[in-house]
């Protein structure tokens, strides 16, 4: 086997997405030794290439599908649109096209990275082999991802199924779609076709879509997906998939059969970490991912992990904020700890679902009697003046001091962000008050549900005679 470079890395980076990037860029322009690998043939990773970035992209062109449509609601001819999916993915991938300059390899290697693409694995704890190469390294940083979780329905390969690596190179639109799964994808994708033009059914096994959400959160976003003419069905599970022809049929749990032609599969995702030889690294993994401490070390002290190879946030987000981790503990060697009080995340559903900290149930289960507040975007001038008034704002609060939200409406994804830094900072409920909110804004619904918890008192009886009794006086 031929060595690369007889002398050792400082760091070596199993995987080119987000998290493994963001290490790569920050320890290469310090001045360390760094290996990238990626088995791909472009750098990016599942986010850029076939999650987040094609998603959002496809999401928009079906939210304007969505609002020709609608033209009637703004005054303008309604319009049905000739929906051609070559010229949609087209759009797609040159939305792809245009980030991916930022993750050219030569890029990497101007700060002095070496940038190298084969299937690593590890041949001991210091030892990588990648190609016909053996790379050594003082530490490494495995960022390797994780991909679609196929489940073992009797059928299913034969019949032939989607994931979120093809669909987005769809060059027809499906008469008839049949998504398994009602988490986050399988939601987006699902009401993304509807608006394309599909029929859509979405099967879920478990009680309530979105499981990881506030329940009535999730069933206020079903019936509005329901509203807009998607087939969902909750509680029901996938047994066996047949073909005829070029339709496939799901034989249901409920007794129950639909009839696609096209079938996306959307139940979870799996880590990337088998192929990886952690077993002769000395690395400790399970099913669910390698396991790390609170500083992203493994078992192995001098190897960490970030991103969805490890959990626990399948997020992109969240591989940032872990590389940042790992490059104060392992770059600069000064001790942090990950801290995941404050977590957001977003469903980009039509009203947006966006959520950070706890529910209303999670508060109850900790032993905290929670004051929850609601206000409807319906309450909101901005959202009236736009035709975007589903959803509401439910704020979990315990006094004054803020627990988590939930916001289902327009724009929930960017709204969040004044609560995260909220909780971030400490602050309480009649800071966000005090606050001035430009008018007219979406964002004007963080002090209107503040306020509804001020408003009872303001108004109540003792407060009116207590305003009398200071006119008298004064």
């Amino acid at each position: 086997m031929k060595t690369a470079d007889n002398s050792r890395r400082d760091l070596v980076i199993i995987g080119g997405g987000a998290g493994g990037l963001v290490v790569a860029s920050v320890a290469a322009q310090l001045g360390l030794k760094v290996t990238l690998i990626e088995k791909e043939e472009k750098l990016g990773g599942d986010c850029l290439h076939y999650g987040c970035v094609p998603s959002k992209t496809l999401i928009h062109a079906a939210k304007v599908a969505s609002l020709m449509r609608r033209g009637a609601e703004f005054g303008l001819p309604a319009i049905e649109p000739a929906v051609d999916m070559t010229r949609i993915n087209a759009h797609v991938q040159s939305v792809i096209e245009q980030i991916q300059v930022h993750d050219d390899p030569d890029r990497f290697r101007s700060y002095g990275c070496e940038v190298l693409f084969g299937e690593a694995e590890f041949i001991d704890a210091h030892s990588v082999k990648v190609n016909a190469q053996t790379i050594r390294g003082k530490r490494f940083v495995i960022a390797t991802g994780s991909r679609p979780f196929i489940p073992p329905i009797e059928g299913l390969e034969e019949a032939g199924y989607l994931t979120n690596i093809d669909i987005f190179s769809l060059q027809k639109l499906p008469a008839r779609l049949v998504v398994l799964g009602g988490g986050p994808i399988g939601l987006e994708m699902a009401q993304a076709f509807s608006r394309l033009g599909s029929e859509v059914t979405v099967i879920e096994r478990q009680p309530h879509l979105l499981p990881q959400e506030d329940p009535e959160v999730a069933e206020a976003l079903k019936e509005k997906l329901l509203s807009e003419g998607l087939n969902i069905h909750t509680d029901v599970g996938a047994e066996r998939i047949t073909r005829e022809g070029d339709s496939r049929i799901v034989h249901c749990s409920n007794n129950a059969s639909y009839t696609c032609d096209r079938l996306l599969v959307a139940v979870g995702r799996r880590p990337n970490c088998e192929s990886l030889g952690l077993d002769r690294a000395g690395v400790d993994f399970t099913p669910r991912g390698i396991s790390v401490d609170n500083r992203q070390r493994s078992s192995q002290k001098h190897i960490y992990a970030v991103g969805d190879v490890c959990g626990p946030y399948p997020f992109t987000h969240m591989a940032e904020y872990q590389a940042g981790i790992v490059i104060s503990n392992a770059v600069f060697r000064f001790p942090k700890k990950t801290d995941y009080r404050v977590v957001p995340w977003v469903t980009y559903t039509d009203p947006e679902l966006a959520r950070v900290g706890l529910s209303e149930q999670q508060a109850i289960e900790q032993g905290i009697k929670p004051t929850v507040l609601h206000f409807e975007f319906r309450g909101i001038d901005r959202a009236l003046s736009e035709v975007e008034t589903d959803g509401f704002y439910k704020l979990v609060t315990h006094r004054g001091k803020i627990l988590g939200a939930s916001i289902l409406g327009p724009h929930a994804g960017e709204l969040i962000h004044e609560i995260v830094l909220a909780m971030q900072t400490h602050a309480k409920i009649s800071d966000i008050s005090a606050a001035i909110h430009a008018y007219p804004t979406l964002a004007q619904i963080h002090r209107r549900v503040v306020n509804s918890a001020y408003a009872p008192k303001l108004f109540s009886a003792r407060t009116r005679a207590l305003v009398k009794w200071i006119n008298r006086i004064f």
